[in-house]
């Protein structure tokens, strides 16, 4: 799997960590924020906390992401990878 993705990327086996890093530091931080966030907002109710706190994520996890990669060096791999996304929500390709 992991032969797979680094082929994929076209990249080495230093940077392919680099990015799993950035992912699994991007991710985490994200999840932070949220939580942050939710507690600033002050929302008792756990049926409206869920679903406010899955758009707090996906709305922070692209900055995250980007944030962490700069520190990582691999902010030219996120850039595109998140440009990519933005694309294919979008429908186009």
């Amino acid at each position: 799997m992991f032969n797979r993705l680094k082929e994929k990327w076209g990249v080495s086996w230093g940077r392919f960590a680099l990015i799993f890093l950035t992912f699994a530091l991007g991710g985490s931080a994200c999840g932070y924020l949220a939580e942050i966030a939710l507690e600033w907002l002050h929302i008792p109710s756990r049926a409206v906390r869920i679903p406010v706190y899955i758009v707090l994520v996906t709305l922070l996890w692209p900055l995250c992401v980007l944030a962490i990669s700069i520190v990582t060096g691999q902010f030219t791999f996120f850039r595109a990878y998140i440009r990519k996304i933005i694309a294919r929500m979008g429908g186009r390709k």
